[in-house]
């Protein structure tokens, strides 16, 4: 099962952990501008697959249809800027159980990408450093040094290190502390993204937190620095959970509203679904919706989002169809066994 539709530890507030890496391939430039250029450096890449291991893809972006690099986007593997602006350049490497994505050809040579389900950043960074080695033993990366890996944004020189996880907190906005808590965070030094990263905005009491700082820092202290924030975070989230609880009857009512209109409704907005989908989770983490499961939730969470629901279904449909659509799914998902 892939790492997305899994429960993990911690699974209740962290949703996933992910590890990126920013490298580049010594003896390129790093604007790939020219075709000529492009071309070299891609077949550098494809003669170095198979060495690497991991059972990796390579996949040109011009060469997926749009549902298909949407859904993509939509299990956070590409960024929306990647797929948007290097439609008929960029490329990427990809394993069966996708929890290993690379993008070639963004801003860097290759941005390395690890996924993990939970809060496990120790074990997902242990991964990331041994395909790395891999990467620059068979390669070769552009290093200084003073400065370490050279990146094409000076922010991100040193380690090349970003590390995040995405968070649920629906007790802290019902609560209205997650303004103070998200304050905290940028004070020590950690960005605050909604779902899809930069630019984006959190839905669904969706965040995803992740360092500033890469240089002057080791690998494993960016990973401890922010696994102490989210420590703290899991902990205040928690705390708030048990604050709504002592209204029982309200908590019940909203869960259980939320659950009734996925439930009967005959077409629903992603929206919407997103943000009922909060209420059903936090229902769900608690104890209260014994209905269903966490690992039922997390497929409501990736097939009710537009291009998964049209890859779950086989079909293309306009908005309007996929509200309908989408009811449905949900729907077969909440009867399943």
């Amino acid at each position: 099962m892939n790492w997305y539709l899994q429960s993990c530890e911690n699974s209740d507030v962290v949703k996933s952990t992910r590890i990126r890496l920013s490298r580049n391939i010594h003896g390129f430039p790093f604007a790939l501008a020219k075709k000529e250029q492009r071309e070299a450096f891609e077949n550098k890449i494809k003669e170095g697959i198979y060495a690497i291991g991991y059972g990796l893809q390579f996949l040109r972006l011009e060469d997926m249809d749009d549902i298909t690099k949407m859904s993509l986007v939509e299990k956070n593997l590409l960024s929306p800027e990647f797929v948007l602006k290097k439609n008929e350049t960029g490329s990427i490497l990809i394993n069966e159980e996708e929890n290993i994505c690379i993008m070639i050809g963004n801003e860097d040579h290759l941005e390395i990408q690890i996924f993990s389900c939970g809060f496990d950043l120790e074990n997902t960074l242990n991964l990331a450093i041994e395909i790395d080695q891999k990467i620059e033993e068979v390669l070769g990366y552009a290093v200084h040094k003073k400065y370490g890996y050279l990146t094409a944004c000076p922010n991100h020189v040193g380690t090349g290190l970003k590390a995040s996880v995405m968070i649920h907190l629906p007790a802290l906005s019902r609560t209205k502390n997650t303004k103070k808590v998200l304050e905290t965070i940028h004070r020590f030094g950690m960005d605050v993204r909604g779902v899809y990263g930069e630019n984006s905005e959190s839905t669904g009491d969706m965040y995803q937190i992740s360092n500033q700082q890469t240089l002057g820092i080791t690998e494993k202290e960016i990973v401890q620095n922010l696994k102490v924030i989210v420590e703290q975070i899991i902990k205040q989230e928690r705390e708030a959970r048990k604050i709504l609880a002592k209204d029982d009857l309200a908590l019940e009512d909203l869960v259980y509203r939320s659950y009734g209109i996925l439930n009967y409704c005959k077409k629903i907005s992603s929206e919407e679904t997103r943000n009922l989908l909060s209420n059903i989770k936090l229902g769900t983490d608690l104890g209260i919706l014994k209905e269903l499961t966490d690992i039922k939730v997390q497929k409501l969470y990736l097939y009710t989002k537009p291009a998964n629901l049209q890859k779950f279904l086989g079909e293309q449909y306009e908005a309007m169809e996929r509200d309908i659509k989408r009811a449905e799914v949900i729907q077969q998902i909440l009867k399943e066994n």
